[in-house]
């Protein structure tokens, strides 16, 4: 194996970073329109979730089937504050109770709950938004890996509390908006978030902060705190009897993707314009598992490629066969699974890559390359 050129990836790794970024940031905003950018900007902010799934679940070997409760959670935290934002007094003066979300004034509050007024400050919404988050998944990996639950309990677990969490969120309307969840976003800081000029700003500032966050991940893989996770997957108890607190380092991991997927929530609220219970809930959190499957569980990259081509053929699909495009989803699934187990990135690594490896020998100095055995240039 050559030897590495930097502390995260190695020369083939850049390359695989360096396509990416030209992808998001030069091919994407030259090749589509306002509308076509802002949908693959709405597909770029599931990468995040799908980026943390490879830490938790293809490193850490912890599946986790709720992932949509710390997206929702990072969506409504961001959704809070432009909609108090949109509810100035002059702007609800036709309200019961003016300077008070339409929906509370809908279900006869009459003052704004305590816990909404700190969103009134952009710095303690963008805190809350990986706080909030983290310290939910604080506590639920604490009361679980702390009693040793993992495997398929962990998450069926999960998957309960996303639907527990989204009956919440529609039972309490007056203070959430219910079914319909947290709509007519307009302004943040008085800059008018729907215009053409502000959804190709913020699919800029949502695709460089998912190639950070690409970075700080595969810092993490590639640190000895990485190399833990992948002995915990594999020999967990030889982890356990060798000293290390294995429940901690879970928790630890469970939180930094839960924080992932907050930071895609936010962006996501900020580009789509709206928040609702129905990104939540079970059904979108085994769509996140999906992309990041579909991809490659042990890749980042390939993550990152699954959640762009799985939402872009879910939307070729039902554009194009309305009453059939779930069959055609379902299909796609099925065949990726059982045909390429470890994702589009297994096929690359098995398939593609060999054939490359004597172009990238030779623009890399002359010498045979082997790729595929470094899981850190993924």
């Amino acid at each position: 194996m050559m030897k590495t050129e930097s502390l995260l990836f190695n020369r083939q790794g850049w390359i695989a970073f360096a396509i990416l970024a030209a992808l998001i940031l030069v091919v994407m905003p030259m090749s589509v329109d306002v509308f076509r950018l802002n949908l693959v900007g709405k597909y770029l902010t599931y990468a995040f979730v799908a980026l943390g799934l490879v830490l938790c679940w293809g490193t850490g070997g912890i599946l986790s089937l709720g992932q949509g409760i710390f997206f929702g959670l990072g969506g409504y935290c961001m959704a809070m504050f432009l909609k108090l934002e949109a509810s100035t007094p002059e702007a609800t003066k036709i309200q019961s109770t003016p300077g008070i979300p339409d929906f509370m004034d809908w279900n006869q509050l009459t003052e704004l709950p305590f816990w909404w007024q700190p969103f009134h400050s952009l710095t303690f919404t963008l805190i809350a938004i990986i706080a909030i988050p983290s310290i939910f998944a604080f506590i639920i990996g604490a009361a679980m890996f702390k009693r040793r639950v993992g495997g398929v309990y962990f998450a069926i677990i999960t998957q309960a509390i996303a639907a527990i969490l989204t009956i919440l969120i529609i039972g309490q309307q007056g203070y959430t908006g219910g079914v319909n969840g947290i709509t007519d976003l307009r302004t943040m800081l008085g800059w008018d978030i729907r215009t053409d000029e502000a959804k190709v700003i913020l699919y800029f500032v949502n695709a460089v902060l998912l190639l950070g966050c690409l970075l700080l991940a595969q810092a993490v893989r590639i640190s000895k705190f990485g190399r833990l996770l992948v002995a915990m997957r594999d020999r967990e108890d030889r982890v356990r009897f060798s000293g290390y607190d294995v429940a901690s380092f879970k928790i630890f991991i469970f939180c930094f993707a839960a924080a992932l997927s907050a930071i895609g929530g936010a962006m996501f609220t900020l580009q789509v314009g709206f928040m609702s219970p129905s990104f939540v809930g079970i059904v979108p959190s085994i769509e996140m598992v999906i992309f990041c499957a579909v991809g490659g569980r042990l890749s980042l990259f390939g993550a990152v490629y699954g959640a762009l081509i799985v939402n872009a053929a879910k939307t070729s699909f039902s554009e194009s066969f309305p009453e059939l495009w779930l069959f055609a989803m379902g299909g796609l699934f099925i065949a990726v699974v059982m045909a390429f187990p470890n994702g589009l990135a297994g096929l690359y690594r098995d398939h593609v890559e060999p054939m490359l490896q004597p172009i990238f020998g030779r623009l890399l100095g002359g010498r045979p390359t082997v790729i595929a055995t470094s899981n850190s240039a993924n």
